[in-house]
């Protein structure tokens, strides 16, 4: 039997404030928040937790306080595809939310690179990838 893949763990220095704007890029939901330790979770609130779920899931994003702040460009990202715009105007929508522009060398890319607000690299996709 294989893993599946169900979270991915995000070092940062505002959990809170950076589950807020995920949970808005996502349409996800706050599931645990652990104020004492500076660990937030959110997940899609359309399906139960994945691990005794069989198949897929949507995995769940966990937001855990670091005293370092980000120092290179990530290594691994988050591509995200818009379910109900244009990709301009999903853009739009995320600049609005707090992301920002980057340039990481993608030239005329079909993607547009943006950062979330403590500046971790994501992508927006032109077109609907399974």
């Amino acid at each position: 039997m294989a893993s599946k893949f169900t979270e991915l763990a995000i070092d940062c220095a505002d959990p809170s404030g950076l589950a807020r704007f995920w949970c808005a890029v996502l349409d996800y939901e706050v599931a645990r928040e652990d104020r004492g330790d500076g660990v937030v979770t959110i997940g899609s609130p359309e399906v139960p937790e994945g691990r005794d779920r069989l198949g897929p899931v949507p995995p769940v994003l966990t937001f855990a306080r670091v005293p370092e702040g980000k120092a290179v460009k990530n290594r691994l990202h988050i591509d995200v595809n818009p379910t109900d715009r244009e990709q301009d105007e999903e853009v739009r929508r995320l600049l609005d939310l707090g992301a920002r522009h980057a340039d990481v060398g993608q030239g005329g890319a079909s993607w547009v690179v943006l950062t979330d607000p403590e500046d971790n690299e994501f992508c927006v996709l032109a077109t609907r990838c399974p």
